[in-house]
């Protein structure tokens, strides 16, 4: 069967690296879909793709907008009747200067609603074998969160739950009261975990089905990327440029083993790097939940 793949925020950096391998990788008579927000960069995308030996669709889908994401899952089912693989990959950039109050509707709605949206269209889509792979980051784990705030993100039961425990930490930054309740500053990590907890949810949801059919479900953290986003935050000497980054993501995507240890779990997947959680995170290790 022809494979279908699909990737959001595809138009720059490591969505795009993944979209131009999965093109380079697969076969003449697969398909990929490389999505993103603005109809003109999804189609300067598409032409700017090198090598390619699959069909490349340009489709533009603003992930924060549940009938958008819905609208493009139906078109996948209507033309191919599922899909094999979804990278969720995209990310509203904010930059160290911007004032969180301002910006966390925007990026709440990007990084953490969006998130569940694809996951609520595309995963009753996947076919035997499939994978879906939610980049997020070992910032993902509660280890990066104060003790008194795990129990947000702890026991959820639905995507939901999910969304509702994330605006809740969003709230409180519109208002101000972030700080005095323990949130980090940096409104990336509770993010991060709000992707995870969605991912975990999910999975603890699909689970004996999906093992059963060999469907992997799993978030990734693919650390440290040269990008200028990145660029804004971090010192980024010496780390990998997106297409050195998204090699290893695509030999998970595309490696027909079950991975049954994955299933569910925030997965480092690149270079051994150190971190604030363990002396060293090898990958394929599994960086853990609390």
């Amino acid at each position: 069967m022809n494979k279908i793949a699909l990737i959001t925020g595809a138009t720059r950096n490591l969505g795009f690296s993944l979209a131009e391998g999965l093109a380079q990788r697969l076969d003449p008579t697969d398909t990929v879909y490389l999505t993103g927000r603005d109809p003109a960069r999804v189609t300067e995308s598409v032409h700017r793709l090198s090598k390619v030996r699959a069909e490349v669709c340009g489709e533009p889908m603003d992930v924060a907008m549940p009938d958008a994401v819905e609208r493009l899952a139906d078109l996948l089912a209507a033309r191919h009747g599922g899909v094999d693989i979804v990278f969720s990959n995209h990310y509203a950039r904010v930059q160290p200067d911007d004032d969180p109050r301002v910006v966390i509707d925007h990026y709440v709605e990007a990084n953490n609603l969006g998130t569940t949206n694809v996951l609520r269209s595309f995963a009753p889509m996947l076919r035997d074998g499939g994978r879906l792979l939610v980049v997020a980051s070992r910032a993902g784990s509660l280890r990066a969160l104060a003790p008194a705030l795990h129990p947000r993100f702890e026991n959820l039961q639905s995507l939901d739950d999910v969304d509702r425990a994330v605006c809740g930490w969003r709230d409180a930054v519109r208002s101000g009261r972030a700080p005095g309740q323990a949130w980090p500053a940096w409104i990336n990590i509770p993010s991060k975990i709000g992707q995870v907890a969605a991912v975990r949810v999910l999975a603890g949801q699909r689970r004996i089905d999906d093992l059963r059919r060999g469907i992997l479900i799993a978030s990734i953290s693919p650390g440290l990327i040269d990008t200028g986003a990145s660029r804004a935050w971090l010192d980024l000497t010496g780390a990998p440029q997106p297409d050195e980054v998204a090699g290893p993501l695509l030999d998970l995507a595309l490696d027909p083993s079950p991975h049954e240890a994955f299933y569910g779990e925030l997965v480092h997947v690149g270079r051994e790097e150190p971190g604030p959680f363990a002396s060293a995170v090898r990958s394929g290790s599994i960086v853990p939940w609390k």
